[in-house]
């Protein structure tokens, strides 16, 4: 048999053969028609294939109905009529509002700035840029709205401070006039005592 001619499966045997996983014998008895050995062990091989592709066939539809599920409020036609009748609803509301305001449903049609003003080539990265900018002002728009409302409460709490502790203040200066007047009254109580023990 010519060099070329050797498959990879014949070295892969011979290999087998001669590191002693296989002998020579189990593989003639497995070309035999006789045999079972192998068409059985294929057989198992080729159940088990089959289990593992239905399984991941199984798997993945259980995926697809885990995210149809998720996503039923918005793809199904149950929900979407609903929102449909909503909608329709609103549109309704609002062209009679305008039908009754005809300034407004003219300002709402004209636009507010030329719809065709050119830009120049060289700044399309700069509007780009500005876009971008908006759009992370919108997002980060309820975090900057509870940052000022917090510092509006914080200044409120510090004016509260302040006044607790001058109240304080004053309250320490008073409880200080009281001590002294004590310590003067107890001063004169016992000079008269003295006073009055040596007579």
């Amino acid at each position: 048999m010519p060099q070329c001619a050797v498959t990879s499966s014949p070295r892969l045997l011979s290999k087998c053969v001669s590191s002693g996983a296989v002998s020579q014998e189990e593989l003639a008895s497995a070309y035999s028609s006789q045999s079972s050995f192998f068409s059985s062990r294929l057989h198992e091989a080729e159940q088990r294939i089959q289990m593992q592709k239905e399984l991941e066939k199984l798997q993945l539809e259980v995926e697809l109905l885990k995210e149809d599920k998720k996503n039923a409020d918005v793809t199904h036609a149950f929900y979407l009529a609903a929102r449909l009748q909503a909608l329709q609803t609103f549109c309704t509301h609002l062209q009679d509002v305008l039908k009754d305001h005809k300034l407004l449903a003219q300002r709402l049609s004209r636009p507010l700035c030329g719809t065709g003003l050119p830009i120049p080539a060289h700044l399309h990265r700069f509007v780009v840029q500005v876009v971008h900018m908006a759009m992370d002002f919108v997002e980060t728009l309820d975090e900057k709205r509870s940052a000022v409302s917090r510092r509006a409460d914080a200044t409120a709490d510090l004016d509260q401070l302040k006044t607790s502790v001058s109240q304080l203040l004053a309250v320490a200066s008073e409880e200080e006039l009281l001590a002294n007047r004590l310590l003067g009254w107890k001063d004169v109580c016992d000079s008269r005592l003295s006073d009055s023990s040596s007579s």
